[in-house]
Formats: structure tokens, sequence, C-alpha cells
């Protein structure tokens, strides 16, 4: 230890010296990120700065800084320029938003899919494919980028959500999340940094994370990402790209300005930043505006997928890629995917093609617009934002609730919800809020039933 015993010295964290047989930097790492899993370090914590820490141990400054840099790749710290490091908000919250199957007793309002429909499109389809005479050739290796009139048939569907783009400019992805993967793993590298919303969606996080991918947080004004935010993170972060989801941004559910996508596409231009446009719940608006792709494609990435408007298990998504990102991008999904399910592929694009995609996702519409009707009723006292015609609603809790608080009381009354710590980016502080989602209860009376649950927990009242 140096002079300065720090006994009386205000230290957020005050670690103790490893054992000499450890690798020193590895060891204060572990015990940094098993202090901030035990709950030592809360979420929010400002870390000492790494030299008062190097002399508080009487070590170089350089190991606090590997250390810090091995916690930070692991998602649990977030340091920015000028403010800072600080224990990420998300660095205790559960990753994964998948349904608690071996909890039957759960009404589901986590997890975000369509209400389950007939789908009597799909098995008419069906019926005929098992008809006809190559029906077999399905079962075969396909073509690693689909044929043209698949494409086409998608480039039909995807001008329904805002964006007009072309078949060559298209690349099949077994669905949205396998896009994300194949995006950063192909055009991104461990250690580079991509901005995105305080609260983002948790798909991409675990996406980034487990490629070496960091992400920043951008300052909002309005529910959105400001100008001058985006251009501090350029310059001072150092990002190479941004992930966006401009429609019923998930999980707050803001649909972004025509303002906020031209200014997004401007300093893309400017900057040479990758956008990464997630267009996953666009085909849900009705009277969608235009893609931010619209006002940049030579910059921009644009994901168009059908689970959360026609059907979750057609895995089949297309990502609209400009032309010098088509040969990394194309190797990335290869190596990802090998191909696609050529019958996949042949049921989705059919669908499109026939217009019968256009039909389930307008069935969607009028039971989402149905069951928000109840969630109003039920919390219309609260505030719930979202349209009617998304698929998810974003709760803002009274005071004196945090969203993950709020989660397990709702967990442990019956009810799963998600809180917003789960979509939390580094150092950004969640609002108290959770997110429900509209269409997986299995019915609407289970659906009023968790909403009555919900209300006399928000209220206080005895279950």
């Amino acid at each position: 230890m140096p002079v300065n015993s720090f006994e009386n010295y205000p230290m957020s964290w005050k670690p103790r010296m490893p054992d000499a047989d450890q690798t020193l930097y590895l060891a204060i790492a572990e015990q940094l990120e098993k202090d901030i899993e035990s709950g030592i370090l809360l979420p929010g914590t400002k870390l000492p700065p790494q030299r008062e820490l190097a002399d508080y141990l009487d070590i170089n400054v350089s190991t606090i800084s590997r250390a810090f840099k091995v916690c930070e790749k692991k998602g649990l710290l977030s340091g920015t320029v000028g403010s800072g490091t600080f224990v990420a908000y998300d660095a205790s919250a559960k990753p994964y938003l998948s349904p608690e199957y071996d909890a039957p007793r759960l009404i589901e309002m986590g997890s975000v899919f369509p209400e389950a429909t007939p789908q009597e499109e799909a098995n008419t389809l069906l019926r005929k494919i098992l008809l006809e005479k190559d029906f077999g050739k399905l079962f075969q290796y396909g073509r690693p980028e689909g044929v043209l009139w698949q494409k086409e048939a998608a480039v039909k569907l995807i001008s329904k959500a805002g964006y007009d783009t072309a078949a060559e400019m298209l690349l099949p992805a077994s669905g949205g999340q396998n896009a994300i993967a194949a995006i950063l793993a192909g055009l991104f590298k461990p250690g580079d940094r991509i901005g995105t919303d305080p609260i983002t969606y948790p798909g991409f996080k675990t996406a980034a994370k487990m490629l070496g991918v960091q992400l920043v947080p951008v300052r909002q004004e309005n529910g959105e990402i400001s100008e001058e935010g985006l251009i501090y993170a350029v310059r001072n972060e150092k990002i190479k790209g941004i992930y966006i989801m401009p429609d019923y941004q998930n999980p707050t559910t803001h649909m972004m300005s025509e303002e906020g996508r031209k200014m997004i596409a401007r300093v893309a231009r400017e900057h040479n930043l990758i956008v990464i446009e997630d267009g996953i719940h666009s085909l849900l608006n009705e009277h969608p505006q235009k893609a931010v792709a619209a006002y940049a494609p030579e910059q921009t990435l644009y994901i168009a997928s059908l689970s959360k408007t026609v059907a979750p298990g057609l895995r089949l998504a297309y990502i609209a890629t400009p032309e010098k990102y088509r040969s990394a991008l194309s190797g990335a999904l290869y190596n990802i995917n090998l191909s696609l399910s050529p019958f996949l592929l042949e049921l989705a694009s059919r669908m499109m093609a026939s217009k019968d995609a256009e039909k389930l996702i307008e069935t969607h519409r009028r039971l989402t617009r149905k069951r928000s009707r109840i969630i109003n009723k039920y919390l219309g006292g609260y505030s719930v934002l979202g349209s009617d015609e998304c698929i998810f609603r974003w709760l803002l809790l009274p005071e004196g609730f945090t969203g993950e608080h709020f989660e397990k009381l709702a967990h442990d009354a019956g009810v799963s919800v998600y809180a917003a710590e789960r979509f939390a980016v580094g150092k950004a502080k969640p609002p108290a809020a959770v997110r429900l989602a509209v269409a997986a209860p299995d019915s609407e009376e289970e659906l009023v039933k968790a909403l009555k649950i919900l209300g006399k927990i928000l209220s206080r009242t005895e279950l």
C-alpha cells in the first residue's frame, strides 16, 4: 500500500490486492465482476478514477486500465470521455427475453409476438405445395441468396413499410436476429463501437456482446437521438455505426420524426457511419413514414422481417444492403447459415407474392387494436405509451416503483412483464417503466386477468 492509507478516503470501490500467483489485471477484473454481481457495486455507481485505484493498490495505472477493459467488453462497465467509468445499468439484468415455458401459471406479457391466428392462408399454400411434383426439391440445399422472383416479392412488401428498394440489393437471412448477427460479424470487429438509443432492443445487445462490439448510448431529445448527441458520439466515442428502430421502437414504442430520420441520414453520410435500420415493426404501421434508408441508401443496411408482422414461425428476413457492404455481408450470412431452408423460403415468398402476407398483417393490426383498447380501459389512469397498432406498450410507472421492482412484483403475482433495466445501454439510467406485450396472452380473457393484477400492483391494492 502507498503511504496514504485511504482509511478515511471516500471511494466507491476499494478492491483488495490479489494474491501474488494471480495475473494482476485479470484478478482485479474478476473481483470487480463479482462485486457487481453480488450487489456490492450497484448499477449506475461511478467508479474511482483509474489513477486513484492504482495509487490505492500501489500498482501501475495500466493494470487498472486493462482490468476495466475486460469488464467493459463483458458489458459490465460504461466509460465515456470526460465523465468517468460507471457500472452499467443493465449489468445485472437478464439479457434474454423469452417466455418461461416451465412456468405455466404465468400469464405471458413479456415476450413480444403477434396474436395467434388460424393461418388459413399458410395452410392453403402448404397443401398446394405438397401436391406439386417437384416438392422434394425443397428438402435439398437451396441457393444462399434465393431466386429473383422471391426477392421481387419481398421488394413489393418492403415498399409497404416505407422503403423502395431493388431485388439486387436484397440478401435473405433466417430472421431479424440472424440478420443483426450477420451484420455485426461481417462489417464490425471486436472493439468497434456502435451508437444506440439509451434504451434499446436486447437482441441487439446480446449479439454485440457475443461478438465483442461495444454499444454507446447516444443522447436524446424528445425521445429520439439528437443531432448534437450523435455528432458527439462520432467525434468523442468514435462510433463506427448506429443501430436504430424508427418505427415502434422496442421497447419505448416511439415513432421517429421525419426530421430525425433525415438528420441521421445526413450525419451518416457526412461521417461515413454505417446505419443499421431495424424495420421489424414497420409493416404494422398502416401509413408508414419513409425509412432512413430512403434518405441514405448508400450508408444504410435495412432489415425487413416477417416474424413480428406475419408469423413468428416464418423465420425469414431480408437485408437491403449497399453494394459496398454486399460481399462482406454475404460471406457472413453464408458462414452463419450456409443456406436458408428452401421450404421455408418458398412458403414465405409465395405468401408475399400472393399478398396473403398483407392479409395476415391486416388481421394482426385489427386484433392488436382490439387488445390495445382493452389495455387502455384497464390501465386508463396510467401513462401507457404506444399506438393501438403496436404489439407492445410502454408503461411508465408511478413514483415509488422501479422497473425491476415492478417486474418482480408482477412475476410473483402471476404475470410476466419486462423491466426497463433489461433494455438499458451503459450508464444511461433507465426510466421507471415496463414493456407489456399486447398479443402474448392466450386470450382476451387472460389479458383482462393480467391487467387486473397489474392494476392492483400499481394502486398498491392487496392481491
